[in-house]
């Protein structure tokens, strides 16, 4: 459990962060939450309005402060358009795990991090068996999106359209360590929980590009979650063990850089390790801060270490657009990589929509506690990408495009939606 140490120092953290804000309302016009429900208690600057009292208020209405930092996505919109650079995000990762410190975390989350994302071999049995019955409780809906509805669930999960559990982990390929090749370059492959149990053509197509260019793979089966889901909810013991049990299989660090097909999961290693690394060793600081210099999304990789350059488009090219998931472009500034990497597929046109960067409304566990909201702005995602035309919509993140493929199955669209790697691996023979 966090101790008080810890507690008090993210205190006196949020003190100094927080003091920047003017209230000049800027992160107002950017929240898509606040687009969809005009409280000021939804925005950047009401939520730290509340912050700078957080101690007296905890006291006062835990619930009532609890339920206004819930309710974020956590996408960044409001950080990257402050001009006063008040990182936003920073904030209110570290109160949530004040406020969860001081009351604890449900029965529900505490045996989902700490009974089940920090207990792999428990976790990987439990969806392997999903995986196996999986069809019993779902009904094929659309076969474009590869997407499921489940009457008998609906009570659990609302009008959700669904997509499949991968009928095996990608971690079933085993253990790889191979040398580099023609391009001198080794690499770590960080799957991420969703591409593993999920995704797993995006992580084939990975090491099909790894392949092809000649890149060394260490691609350790033992890596667990990134720890961002049970951090977003405030819970800082389960965060600290996911990140000690990666660090044990990383943190040697023999490889020149660490791949991820996430943008919230390379955001964790640049970023949110070396934010939140209080109640960690000297030494632990140490592989946190190598690795935070070494991660890579894995369209930056191609583009910017691999040297792949767009192409002329066939006069019969699908047209693909793009979505920007909020931690790639926002927090890594990963963008013109992502369209690069579907420019060197000749089949491909690129065709952009209105609001690339704008938020799909996922957020996480943000989906699972407001559904409803959560899918208001999924829809105008949905309309956004719908008015391009495009027969295929990309987004480099696992998470965006479960919310996505949602949305649109929901609407009843016939549009692929895939992560740009897919769609570049294409290419490759």
């Amino acid at each position: 459990m966090a101790d008080l140490n810890q507690m008090l120092k993210l205190l006196g953290e949020l003190d100094d962060q927080i003091v920047g804000c003017m209230r000049c309302g800027m992160c107002q016009s950017v929240c898509p939450l606040f687009a969809e429900t005009g409280r000021e208690s939804d925005v950047a600057r009401g939520k730290i309005a509340l912050l700078e009292f957080l101690g007296h208020e905890m006291i006062k209405d835990t619930k009532a402060v609890k339920d206004r930092l819930d309710k974020c996505l956590l996408c960044g919109s409001c950080a990257a358009a402050c001009p006063s650079g008040v990182k936003a995000v920073d904030i209110f990762i570290k109160a949530r795990a004040i406020i969860t410190a001081y009351i604890g975390l449900s029965p529900i989350k505490k045996a989902i991090f700490r009974g089940m994302l920090t207990k792999p071999a428990l976790f990987n049995t439990l969806l392997a068996l999903g995986s196996k019955f999986q069809g019993f409780f779902t009904s094929p809906v659309n076969d474009i999106i590869g997407s499921s509805c489940s009457k008998l669930l609906s009570p659990l999960l609302g009008d959700r359209h669904l997509l499949s559990l991968a009928d095996k982990p990608l971690r079933s390929i085993g253990n790889l360590n191979t040398a580099p090749g023609k391009s001198g370059i080794k690499v770590a492959f960080f799957y991420g929980c969703v591409v593993d149990k999920m995704f797993t053509s995006v992580g084939e197509s990975i090491l099909k590009v790894f392949e092809h260019h000649g890149v060394g793979v260490y691609m350790p089966t033992e890596q667990v979650c990134c720890g961002v889901p049970s951090l977003a909810s405030g819970d800082l013991t389960s965060y600290q063990d996911l990140v000690r049990m990666n660090l044990k299989v990383f943190g040697k660090g023999d490889f020149d850089y660490i791949i991820t097909p996430c943008g919230t999961c390379t955001s964790a290693f640049h970023h949110v390790w070396p934010l939140m690394n209080e109640g960690f060793s000297q030494a632990e600081r140490d592989q946190i801060e190598m690795l935070a210099g070494k991660a890579m999304d894995i369209n930056a990789f191609i583009v910017d270490k691999l040297g792949v350059t767009a192409v002329e488009p066939a006069s019969d090219a699908a047209k693909v657009t793009v979505h920007d998931p909020c931690h790639l472009k926002k927090s890594l500034g990963v963008s013109g990589q992502v369209r690069t990497a579907l420019k060197a597929n000749p089949n491909l046109q690129v065709v952009e929509m209105t609001g690339s960067d704008v938020c799909c409304g996922c957020g996480g566990s943000f989906n699972l506690q407001h559904y409803g909201v959560s899918t208001k702005i999924g829809k105008k995602k949905r309309d956004s990408i719908v008015a391009t035309g495009a027969d295929i919509v990309a987004a480099g993140c696992p998470a965006c495009m479960m919310q996505i493929a949602d949305m649109m199955s929901q609407a009843g669209d016939r549009i692929a939606v895939k992560h740009p790697v897919e769609l570049y691996a294409q290419t490759l023979r």
